[in-house]
Formats: C-alpha cells, sequence, structure tokens
C-alpha cells in the first residue's frame, strides 16, 4: 500500500506533513494486515542466550541498520570502513548483531538524510538525532521505540551512575510525557575557548606570556603577539597572516568553539546566540546585547590593524586550518582538544612546532564561561524494530566496558589497537559521547598520576587515559617526536584540561547559565533568515562595511523579522516549565 503514496516529493519539504502521514500510513498497513505490534521488551528477550543481560549475545545472527554520522578524516585503518571496523566487529563478536549502514554522512548532509529516510517512511533501526524538537517531531508521530523499560533492564549500574551525575538533567532532556523516548549524549562542561599559541615562535622571539603564570593573558596580550608575528614572520613563508576566523563567528557549543570569537566576546561579558535571563527576569538574546556590540568593536579595530585575517568571511574551516598547517598564522581559538584534530596538522608538517593554550579574562581578572546544554543528541530506536534492547547494550559494551576494563589489550584487542593509534570516535556505531559530569578532570587526575608514578596503569580508570599516559610519556621522552598522537594527547590534556583543571581549582570561571535551549514553533519558520542576518550584519561591522552603530540597526532588524515573536514564545516555555 504504501508504494500508492505519489506525494514524496511536497512530503520532503513539509517535514511535519510527512511525519504525520507516515505515522498514517503504519496505522493503515497495521489495519490491513501488513504489520504486527511491535514486540515488547520482553518478547525481545526471546532472542537473548540470557534475556535481561546486558551483554548478552543473541543465539541467532541479528541485523541491525544504521545511519551513520561520520567524519572527513576517521583515521580508520587500511581496508577498515565505517560499516566494517574494529568497532563493528567487536559489536558483532559480542551480540552477534551484524550492522549495516542504511546511510553515512556528515555536518549538513547527515541532516538531509535524517530528513530524507522520515520523508520516505525508511527509517534505519538505528540512528543519532541532534536536537530535542527532532526528537519530538518522531514521538509525535509514533515512529521510534519507547526505551523506558530497556533502559531499566539493561543499562548497566555504570550507565546508569553516568547519566545520573548530571543530576537527572540528561535523561530529563531525553523524556518526553515521562517517557524515555532516546538515549542521550552527554555534553560536559568543557569551557573556556582557548587562545593556542605557537610556544616555538614565541621562544624565538622572546615573547614571554602570562607573567604571572595563571594561564589567562588579556586581550593586549594577544594584540601584541599577533603584531610581532605578522611583522617578524617566524614560520617563514613570506606571508603571514593575522587571527583566522569563521565567518558564522559564534557558537553556544564550547566543543565546537574552534575559530570562533566566543573567546574575545568573553572579555566583554558577551555571550552571542545564548539565550539568558534579564535583570528584570526576561529572556534575553546574547547577540542583540549592548556587551555583543562592544565585542564587535573589538573585533572591528582588529580588522582595520590587520589582527585578524584580511580575507575574514571568505575562508572555509579548511581554508583557516591549512594556515596553521603552512606556518602562515600561529595563534588559534578552539576547544582543549583542537591539538587531537586540528593543530596536529602543523606538527606533520613542522616537528619543532608546540602550542600553548590560554584563556582571556575580562578587566576583573575573571573568566567568563557558559554552563553546557547536558545533552543535545539522542540515539533513537525506529518504532518496530524486534531489538531495542541492542542499543542499549552497545551504549554498555563502548561506554561502560570497553571504557572501563583495564585488560582491554586482552579482552578487545582490535579495539585498543584502535584506541592507541588515536582512530576517531565516530567510527563508533554510534557517534556520541556517554561521561560523567566530572569525567573530563576526573581523567586528567588520573593521567598526571599516572605520569607521575603516583599509580600504575592498572588503577587507571579509563582505557583512554591509560593510552594518554603511555604518548604523554612518549612525547615527554623526546619532545620533537615523529609521534603526532604523542604530541596531541600531551597538548590537549597537559596543556588543554591542564588549563581547565587550574582555573577551576583557582576559581577564576564567572559560571553563566542559559535560560532556554533549543527551538520554538516560529524558530522554524524565521530562525534560517534571523541567522543570516546576524551573520552577515557582525561580518559587515567587522570589515568596516557598516560602522558599529549599525548594530542597533541590526537589533531592530532581528526583532521585527521575528526574533521578538521567538523571545515571547520562549518566555511562555520557561514559565510552563517552571
Amino acid at each position: 500500500m504504501r508504494n500508492n503514496w505519489s506525494i514524496k516529493s511536497k512530503l520532503l519539504t513539509k517535514r511535519l506533513a510527512v511525519l504525520s502521514m507516515s505515522a498514517l500510513m503504519v496505522s493503515i498497513l497495521a489495519a490491513c494486515g501488513g504489520a504486527s505490534n511491535p514486540p515488547t521488551a520482553e518478547d525481545a528477550g526471546q532472542y537473548e542466550v540470557t534475556p535481561g543481560d546486558p551483554f548478552s549475545a543473541y543465539k541467532d545472527e541479528v541485523t541491525v541498520t544504521m545511519g551513520r554520522v561520520t567524519t572527513a578524516n576517521p583515521k580508520l585503518p587500511s581496508g577498515d570502513t565505517y560499516e566494517n571496523n574494529a568497532y563493528t566487529r567487536l559489536v558483532k563478536d559480542s551480540f552477534n548483531a551484524q550492522i549495516k549502514d542504511q546511510f553515512e554522512a556528515n555536518g549538513e548532509d547527515y541532516s538531509r538524510q535524517v530528513s530524507l529516510a522520515i520523508a520516505s517512511g525508511e527509517l534505519p533501526d538505528m540512528m543519532r538525532v541532534d536536537s530535542k524538537d527532532e526528537l519530538k517531531e518522531l514521538v509525535d508521530n509514533d515512529l521510534i521505540e519507547d526505551m523506558t523499560e530497556v533502559y531499566k533492564q539493561y543499562a548497566t549500574d555504570n550507565i546508569k551512575k553516568t547519566y545520573d551525575s548530571y543530576d537527572g538533567r540528561a535523561l530529563d532532556n531525553a523524556t518526553i510525557d515521562g517517557r524515555l523516548m532516546g538515549l542521550p549524549a552527554t555534553s560536559l562542561d568543557s569551557a573556556p575557548t582557548m587562545v593556542w599559541v605557537r610556544q616555538d615562535w614565541l621562544d624565538v622571539l622572546g615573547i614571554k606570556l602570562d607573567a604571572d603564570g595563571d594561564g589567562a593573558i588579556k586581550l593586549e596580550d594577544v594584540e601584541k603577539t599577533a603584531e610581532e608575528f605578522l611583522k617578524k614572520d617566524p614560520g617563514q613563508t613570506g606571508k603571514p597572516v593575522g587571527i583566522p576566523f569563521v565567518n558564522t563567528l559564534n557558537t553556544t557549543d564550547y566543543n565546537g568553539s574552534a575559530y570562533t570569537m566566543l573567546g574575545v566576546a568573553s572579555t566583554e561579558n558577551a555571550f552571542p546566540q545564548y539565550w539568558m535571563k534579564g535583570e528584570d527576569g526576561s529572556i534575553v538574546y546574547g547577540s542583540t546585547t549592548e556587551e555583543t556590540k562592544q565585542m564587535l568593536g573589538i573585533m572591528a579595530d582588529w580588522f582595520k590593524r590587520g589582527i585578524i585575517d584580511p580575507q575574514f568571511g571568505t575562508r572555509t574551516f579548511d581554508d583557516i586550518t591549512a594556515l596553521y598547517t603552512n606556518g602562515q598564522s600561529g595563534i588559534a581559538f578552539g576547544p582543549w582538544h583542537i591539538p587531537d584534530w586540528g593543530l596536529s596538522n602543523v606538527k606533520q608538517m613542522d616537528k619543532h612546532a608546540k602550542f600553548t593554550a590560554y584563556t582571556l579574562e575580562d578587566a576583573d581578572g575573571k573568566v567568563n564561561v557558559a554552563h553546557a546544554n547536558p545533552s543535545g543528541q539522542f540515539i533513537v530506536v525506529r518504532k518496530g524494530y524486534e531489538h531495542p534492547e541492542l542499543a542499549i547494550k552497545i551504549i554498555n559494551l563502548f561506554y561502560d566496558k570497553l571504557a572501563n576494563d583495564k585488560d582491554v589489550e586482552t579482552s578487545m584487542p582490535e579495539a585498543a589497537k584502535y584506541l592507541e593509534s588515536g582512530v576517531d570516535g565516530s567510527t563508533r556505531p554510534f557517534n556520541i559521547e556517554v561521561n560523567s559530569a566530572t569525567s573530563l578532570l576526573d581523567d586528567y587526575s588520573d593521567v598526571v598520576r599516572g605520569i607521575k608514578g603516583e599509580i600504575g596503569l592498572d588503577q587507571v580508570r579509563t582505557t583512554e587515559s591509560k593510552n594518554n599516559i603511555e604518548s604523554i610519556q612518549t612525547y615527554l621522552k623526546d619532545q620533537d617526536t615523529d609521534d603526532v598522537t604523542a604530541w596531541s594527547k600531551y597538548h590537549s590534556r597537559m596543556n588543554g584540561v591542564g588549563l581547565i583543571d587550574k582555573l577551576t581549582q583557582e576559581s577564576k570561571f564567572n559560571w553563566m547559565t542559559p535560560a532556554f535551549s533549543g527551538t520554538t514553533p516560529s524558530m522554524k519558520q524565521t530562525w534560517a533568515n534571523l541567522n543570516k542576518l546576524e551573520q552577515e550584519s557582525f561580518i559587515k561591522i567587522i570589515t568596516g562595511a557598516e560602522p558599529l552603530d549599525y548594530f542597533e540597526t541590526f537589533v531592530s532588524n532581528w526583532k521585527k523579522q521575528g526574533g521578538d515573536q521567538v523571545i515571547q514564545e520562549i518566555e511562555a516555555e520557561t514559565k510552563t516549565q517552571k
């Protein structure tokens, strides 16, 4: 009967209608005898060797189709693919479950694939969705499994403790009408955005940053250093470039803060793109505040003086990475882990390259940062899939057993080799992270104590930390080593996470808790245009195409073109939640 429907082209552009129609079709098929009621958790147990066991295999091989979120450089060994690699083979060996990828894509391409899958009514058995609104959409149209009971029955104690470390916020984000409808990724606080500076260049030029050693520097320190790099060209390229920034400029995710101006904004206590509570309790959009205007004034001054890349607004993300790789620029804004996947390219080109991480402080010596949304991505299971508990088992396998097994080289040798060689985590069946709220600093503590010999490798909590200790020790023995993994792990953990730990211990952070995350009804129609208005207005101000006072015109247009309506909806929703 499904083939008789001839409305796919319209459905692709009207997603809500698609979902409603998909749900209707399911009902019709059931009425025609073309489908049976989906199995319960108890029914699923009949396929297992030991029903209810978090790690039990299936008696007969089962197949699970997936939508996979990929990355450009997964670092897979030759011959391995996203569908067939050490991690998917581990699932087969552990559960007798064969993974088949229904689609693989990255970024916006992945979002389009998800939309196409929904529009066609052909969802994979499991996939990641990237917003609470998308999760609600699937629930409203009865397209995904209720995971409440299988989570209770199959999640290990460690996985339950991990989610519980967020004081209910993580699971609550995946709960609709009292039912757990997806398995949330976790997003722990990973602030601040850092300023990564070529230390080998500082040494050559005799520049001393951070005289007091607290890890925090002022804007003027960055300005002066950038000017010296431009003037003296320590990369010896003949064409040095100022600090490059992506044209999107801002983000509300510190993990995705590479090449953004989030760090610059923090010095003015500005939080562009965040929803905040004003002094009177009303909802305020951070991109429209006076603090953001001051930040744009700083950026415009930098651009005029050449401190910012003169091609700002036109370079792609890859173009910017190439500037660092080629030695044309030596100051990068980004998260603690940018050495693992971005700055490591610099090391490959220059074996003597070294970076030091700093953060920017305001006039009062505070580092202004925002708390993360504890979960914004969810693994969902197609309604009617026979083995919804398999999603929980995969979570158990990768985020409990593999993460915590102290003898993983023996028990899971192929996976252990992946961890040791730095194969990207996206190659796991689910491209998400499931970590406790304190895991970043807990792991750092293990790494530091392991390097100092205060604990043995058998006492380290996670396999990843064990591998990091060995890599960092390799780097410390020879800082000019050709081992890029050793170089990157030292920089990301000892410099990056080490800075977060130091700032935390010294109470340097001034935290802002966002008032809202997600979307409202009118945002679905207006937000793309509002984002475009914001990006274009900010670029015009920074590049001098418009004066700083043009910011008032931007704010006025933003409000008229839908911003005021969005604020009203957020205020109504937050009142309901309260």
